[in-house]
């Protein structure tokens, strides 16, 4: 079967999420954050170990306004690496 014509394998870079680095300027823990967010302590883990493919943006809101922050202080474009570089 063939792949469908779509750019999935091509190396685009990442979005991270750095929910750790917000928790520690803000001086809360993560079990307060997952109380003020209406969240799961393991679905935020989930995000604060990047295992999750697509933020849910209702959760991300959740998290900037318990965090007192905005989205671009939680989440970081990294470029691709390497060879696989796109052109610009």
């Amino acid at each position: 079967m063939e792949k469908p014509d779509i750019w999935c394998d091509e190396d685009y870079g990442q979005v991270e999420i750095r929910i750790e680095e917000v928790l520690r300027r803000a001086g809360i823990s993560k079990n307060r954050l997952a109380h003020l967010a209406l969240m799961q302590r393991s679905q935020l883990n989930a995000y604060c170990k990047g295992e999750v493919q697509r933020v849910d943006l209702a959760f991300l809101a959740r998290l900037c306004c318990a965090l007192g922050c905005t989205a671009g202080e939680l989440l970081r474009y990294r470029e691709p690496q390497g060879e696989g570089d796109r052109e610009k």
